[in-house]
C-alpha cells in the first residue's frame, strides 16, 4: 500500500493553509439551517464548512499516517474508529440522548488530535481508534442533534459519514506524503489545530 502518487507540494500547499486559517478561525459549528432542504449533499457539505468537524476529521488522517510504523491496515484504526463512533454518537443524537459538554469535548478533540500530529504518537490500532472514538461521539452528538425529527435525517447523515471519510482520506494522503520530509510543516498544522481547540475552549469558558 502507498500514497507516493500524491505530490509532496499539493500537500505542503494544502497543510499550510489550513495551519495559517485554523487559529483565526471562530468557533464555526453553526448547526444545519432548518430541515426544508436536508438531504445527502446537505450533510456531505456540513462537515467542510464546519472548521472544528473539518479540522478533527483531517487531524485524524495526519495523525494516523505519520505515527504508522508502517503502510498497511495500521494506517485505518484511526479513521475508522472516529467514523464509526461519530455514526453512534449521531444514533444517540437522534434518540434524544443528553450528555453533556459536547461543544467543549468538540473543541477539546481539537487540542488532542492537534497534539498527536505534532507529536506522532505512536498507539496500537485498537487504542488509536478509542482515543479519537471518544471524541468522535461527541461529534456525533452535535449532528445528531442538529437532525432530530428532520424527515430526511438517514440521507443527511449519510452525506456526513461520506465527508468524514472523505476528510479522513485527505488527511491520510497528506500526512504519508510527509512523512519522511518536511518535519515541520506537519508539526505546525497539528499546532495549529490544537492552537484552535484552545481559541474554542476559551470562548466556550467566556460564554459560561
Amino acid at each position: 500500500m502507498s500514497f507516493s502518487f500524491m505530490p509532496s507540494t499539493l500537500a505542503r500547499r494544502a497543510l499550510m493553509a489550513l495551519a495559517a486559517m485554523l487559529p483565526a478561525a471562530a468557533f464555526a459549528h453553526t448547526g444545519v439551517d432548518g430541515h426544508a432542504h436536508l438531504g445527502f449533499m446537505t450533510g456531505f457539505l456540513h462537515p467542510l464548512t464546519g472548521m472544528d468537524h473539518l479540522a478533527a476529521m483531517v487531524a485524524v488522517g495526519l495523525w494516523s499516517a505519520l505515527a504508522a510504523r508502517r503502510a498497511g491496515p495500521e494506517l485505518l484504526w484511526g479513521p475508522l474508529g472516529f467514523a464509526g463512533m461519530l455514526l453512534v454518537g449521531a444514533l444517540l443524537g437522534l434518540q434524544g440522548a443528553q450528555i453533556p459538554a459536547v461543544e467543549p469535548m468538540i473543541a477539546a478533540s481539537l487540542l488532542v488530535t492537534g497534539l498527536l500530529v505534532v507529536t506522532r504518537w505512536h498507539v496500537p490500532g485498537v487504542a488509536a481508534a478509542l482515543i479519537v472514538g471518544v471524541f468522535a461521539v461527541f461529534h456525533g452528538l452535535a449532528h445528531g442533534y442538529e437532525l432530530a425529527e428532520a424527515p430526511s435525517a438517514w440521507a443527511t447523515l449519510s452525506g456526513m459519514l461520506a465527508a468524514t471519510v472523505l476528510l479522513h482520506l485527505t488527511g491520510l494522503l497528506a500526512g504519508w506524503a510527509l512523512r519522511s520530509a518536511n518535519a515541520w510543516l506537519p508539526r505546525a498544522a497539528g499546532a495549529g489545530v490544537a492552537i484552535f481547540g484552545v481559541t474554542l475552549l476559551a470562548q466556550l469558558a467566556q460564554l459560561a
